[in-house]
């Protein structure tokens, strides 16, 4: 059996970790999920800043330990990629010292993922304000990643984002899409999409990438396993 713990801030679209597990190729991975203490509900920078700060983030790694994770994602994006490329990776320094364990975070896990895809442009659909979704860009592009574009939609709290459906999902996704981007990114963990991947790359006739569903690969990748799901995307087909 292997764990994956993951720090999840608030309440919004925890529940596709849930669907997530259940959708697995595997009946060997448990997906254990603990809430951090969010602080204000805003997509600002001062209150990501506070959002993703160490104590915050060091208070639930005894309950995933508890549980038995192997690795800790991080899975908040905007909380991350707001530190920079540097900061961010200070970040999961202090929380794998915390945890004791692998660590990582969404922001990182994007990243990563899109090399694993083999793509090197990629568009960005995100449910930001325009200069939260700039800093992702700019996180990107320290990673070596070309932004072809990226859409912003001024949403400021997660919990509105929580409510999206599918139809809302979509319109994000056809929205944000750009002809040369090689993949197309939704990076809000509270954005609900574990149910839409498959549906949103036959739309789009290219490899869609989302926060949770990133986050969960991440979390296998740091302790080398590898599990299969059609209904995850490309990002989890099993090879040819």
């Amino acid at each position: 059996m292997t764990a994956i713990g993951f720090l999840y801030p608030g309440h919004s679209a925890e529940d596709d970790y849930e669907r997530i597990e259940l959708m697995l190729a595997s009946s060997e991975v448990r997906l254990p999920l603990v809430h951090t203490d969010i602080g204000e509900d805003a997509h600002r920078v001062d209150a990501l800043l506070e959002m993703g700060a160490a104590e915050r983030l060091s208070a639930g790694v005894e309950e995933l330990r508890l549980s038995g994770a192997e690795a800790v994602v991080w899975a908040c994006t905007s909380a991350s990629f707001v530190y920079g490329w540097e900061g961010a990776r200070e970040q999961i320094r202090g929380l794998a010292k915390a945890a004791g364990l692998p660590a990582s975070s969404t922001s990182f896990a994007f990243a990563h993922a899109v090399r694993a895809l083999g793509a090197t442009r990629v568009a960005v659909a995100a449910t930001y304000p325009a200069d939260v979704a700039g800093l992702f860009a700019d996180f990107l592009k320290a990673g070596g990643v070309e932004v072809v574009s990226a859409r912003s939609s001024g949403i400021i709290t997660a919990a509105e984002v929580g409510t999206w459906g599918r139809d809302e999902v979509l319109e994000l996704a056809l929205a944000g899409d750009a002809r040369d981007a090689e993949a197309v990114l939704l990076p809000d963990t509270a954005l609900h999409t574990a149910a839409y991947v498959r549906e949103l790359e036959q739309v789009l006739g290219k490899p869609v990438l989302t926060a949770n569903q990133v986050s969960v690969w991440e979390g296998l990748r740091l302790v080398d396993r590898r599990v299969w799901s059609e209904s995850l995307g490309r990002l989890f087909a099993r090879p040819e």
